[in-house]
This record gives C-alpha cells, structure tokens and sequence, in this order.
C-alpha cells in the first residue's frame, strides 16, 4: 500500500514542498512506497518553488478512502484535514503548531512535533546523515519551506536552527540567500489573479475563542498596496465565506514583510473589539496597523481576545 503525505488545506509552501521531501525519504531511504498529496491549490509561492526546482506538481487529493496509510505533516488540526481522517491509518505526524485535540490512531505512531518554524527543519533533522543522498530538487524545495515560513528569518518563529540549516542547504546548492528569498516573495505578492473569496481562505486557519469560531486569514506580501487597495471589497467578502465557512467573522492580517508589520481589516464592531483588546490598538477606522506583528502562530492566534 502507498503511504500519502499531505499537510493541511489551503496548502502553503512548507504543506506543498515538505510533502515532497518526506515522500521521498519514505521512499528512497526507508524503502515505503510513498506519495505527496495536497488537499487544495497551492499558492503562488510554492508554485514558484514548484517551478524553480523543476518539481512535480503532486496531485489534489479530492477523497481518503478508508485505511489509507497516511503521515500528517505542518499540521495535527483535524480541521484543517479531510473530514474522515480518522478513518485513516494515520502512521505519523511531524508538525510545528500547538497540539490540537481529535486525530485518533490505530496504535502507537511516531509523532515529532518541535517547536520551529519550518516543518522542513524538524525533517532534516530527522533525516540526518541521508540527507546527503537528497537530489538537488529536494534540498531546493526544504529550503523555500524554510524561507517562506520563517519569511527569510525575520518571523519571531524563526530559531537559530532554521536559520543554521537553511544557511547549510543554500551553501550546498549555491544558493544566494537574498536573492532567492526576494524571488519567492515577489511571487507570493502576485495575487490579481485571485478572487476576494481566494483570498480570504488563501492562507487560513481556523480557531476557537471561547466558543466562537474564527477565521484568522494572513496574507504576507513585500508589496501591501494592490491588496489594501481591494480593502472594501475584500471586508464585503467576509460575510459570506464567514456563512459558508461556519464561522462567527474572519479576520485577515496583511502582513508586509518588509515593513514588519501587520495590517488588520476591521470591519464591524466585533473585529474592533478584538483588535483593541488583543494587540491594545486603539481602531479610529475600518483598519489598523500593528507594527511587529508577523506571526499568526506565534503572535496572533495566542492574543485573540474578544
């Protein structure tokens, strides 16, 4: 049986390329037959990173039949995971988010779950003294994980580790830290092609605060005009996909990553009341700027407060 490696919807650069890596390791080194999945489109970005390294592009995982042997990586969300995943031979997970409760396994699994910033990092070093045997191709896509999740070291997430090991895979490759990184990015600011709706669900989570479900949305991007320039229409998205999506409001956070600072939409009351109590804004219109502000995972989501 073929073992699928996927991570989470509205796949990101780290949920489209480290499926890629373990794959092969799975394959290549360990000897079981693996495949790389993705649970929707991936973004700009890691089409670029598809792109650039000459990868494949895996196919979308459209239905999980029942015991599939799966490994879960760059996520342990069940929400953020096909509905019958527990129906599934879930056979590992390798994440770096906060433990989320419901994924249920068969036995005991292998579960390396650290707290970087790249699911990537955790896999190369895991991989150890193998990942010498890694094609060009492979260490190409670890290090586009690396810099898009830690946004070239600049993201409060990023650790000594990432940024050692992403310094190690670029020498290897011959690989201009900046220049790379400055590629990548310029492709992830390249959304006109995207509806308002894409684009609230683009890079998405969801999450529960206190009872009420949230959709807390990032867009990170070297070039914020374009999209503050869609702001109206972007705040008159949100009620609709927060309906379809079961949830109370979206929030979205557009991030600069040169600037370092976050921009939040706020569009109602509610979000106001969130932003003023979560990050001490003080909100006078339909949004505000939260200087230093990058990280969902480690600065927004653990802030929410309604």
């Amino acid at each position: 049986m073929t073992t699928l490696v996927f991570g989470h919807k509205s796949p990101d650069t780290d949920s489209t390329g480290s499926p890629i890596v373990w794959a092969w390791y799975l394959n290549e080194i360990k000897g079981v037959p693996a495949k790389p999945v993705l649970l929707g489109e991936p973004n700009t970005e890691a089409l670029f990173m598809l792109d650039h390294w000459n990868l494949d592009k895996p196919e979308i995982m459209t239905d999980l039949a029942a015991d599939t042997d799966v490994v879960i990586v760059d996520t342990n969300n069940p929400a953020e995971l096909p509905d019958n995943i527990n129906d599934a031979n879930i056979t590992g997970i390798i994440d770096h988010h906060r433990l989320v409760a419901g994924l249920e396994t068969r036995g005991p699994i292998e579960i390396n779950i650290q707290p970087l910033a790249c699911t990537a990092t955790i896999m190369w070093k895991m991989i150890g003294k193998d990942w010498a045997q890694a094609p060009r191709e492979i260490k190409g896509a670890a290090l586009s994980c690396i810099l898009s999740d830690t946004l070239e070291f600049r993201s409060p997430t990023t650790t000594q580790e990432d940024k050692a090991i992403a310094y190690s895979i670029a020498e290897d490759l011959g690989v201009d830290i900046s220049a790379f990184a400055a590629d990548m990015f310029a492709a992830k600011s390249d959304v006109s092609a995207f509806s308002e709706e894409e684009l609230l669900r683009m890079d998405s989570k969801e999450f529960d605060l206190n009872g009420t479900n949230l959709r807390v949305s990032v867009l990170e991007t070297t070039s914020p005009a374009p999209l503050l320039a869609r702001k109206d229409a972007l705040m008159g998205a949100m009620p609709a996909v927060a309906t379809a999506d079961g949830a109370a409001q979206v929030l979205l956070f557009i991030v600069d990553i040169l600037k370092e600072e976050a921009t939040m939409l706020v569009p109602n009351d509610t979000v106001k009341s969130i932003a003023e109590n979560s990050f001490g804004a003080t909100v006078s219109g339909d949004s505000v700027v939260l200087p230093g502000i990058m990280s969902r995972k480690k600065q927004i989501i653990p802030n929410l407060k309604m």
